[in-house]
């Protein structure tokens, strides 16, 4: 019979809810739960400080294996956040997208949408757009126990179809999957987010796996001792980190 580290499990739970409240964080204010400017406040940045302070406490407590789980996802989900800018930007350029929604953002963020764009804002709306793909590569990397890291193609393409259904399309005018803008639309996100799972599947290890969730094998003798099976080792460097192929 096998039993499972409730303490990591209960810690990874409350790590998912804090990961999720930036992306979550658009989708409200669409949905009138306050503008993006005040949701930035109360949720975008206390979640972004908690969970770097949910990474130094959890090295401190000793669960250094967790921690590495959380700044191995949050790095490669940054990271292929560039893979589907390079799907999204070309083919906003080409007009087949309805606008650039990182300035879009950036504009909801700094409040200053009957002003427009600025240097600011933009680097405030790309700097959520990014941050938003590390939210979502400490999302996966903390759900996917011991599976193979390819499932991160359709965890892509479930984040964009759950973008194209979301009230942020609505708003934008384009209709639910954006069907009154044309078809390219929901090509473009669809590529665009298979490229951002491709890109975290390959900055991923190979399986991402969860020792400190200390998977026990109990003894048909009461006396026999609990033995603790693949205690990940510390002092893991940054290489190691983002590569881990096999």
């Amino acid at each position: 019979m096998k039993e499972l580290d409730w303490k990591s499990l209960t810690l990874r739970s409350l790590l998912l809810m804090v990961a999720s409240a930036a992306p979550l964080a658009f989708p409200l204010s669409m949905m009138g739960f306050g503008s993006l400017h005040k949701l930035s406040t109360t949720l975008i940045l206390p979640g972004a400080a908690l969970l770097v302070c949910s990474w130094f406490l959890l090295r401190w407590r000793g669960f250094g294996e967790l921690s590495r789980i959380l700044l191995r996802g949050a790095i490669a989900g940054a990271l292929a956040t560039f893979a589907l800018e390079l799907v999204r930007y070309p083919a906003f350029l080409a007009g087949w997208m309805p606008g650039n929604l990182p300035d879009l953002m950036g504009v909801l963020l700094l409040d200053r949408f009957a002003l427009g764009p600025s240097t600011a804002s933009s680097l405030a709306g790309f700097g959520y757009h990014f941050w938003n793909g590390a939210c979502f590569g400490m999302i996966f990397a903390l759900i996917t126990w011991s599976w193979s890291r390819w499932l991160a193609v359709p965890f892509g393409l479930a984040i964009g179809v759950g973008f194209m259904a979301s009230p942020v399309v609505q708003a934008l005018g384009v209709g639910l999957f954006g069907v009154d803008f044309g078809w390219h639309f929901a090509a473009t996100v669809l590529t665009a987010h298979a490229a951002f799972g491709v890109a975290l599947a390959l900055l991923l290890p190979k399986y991402v796996l969860r020792s400190d969730l200390k998977v026990h094998s109990k003894s048909q003798n009461p006396a026999a001792p609990v033995v603790s099976l693949n205690a990940a080792p510390e002092g893991t460097s940054m290489s190691t980190l983002l590569s881990g192929r096999s």
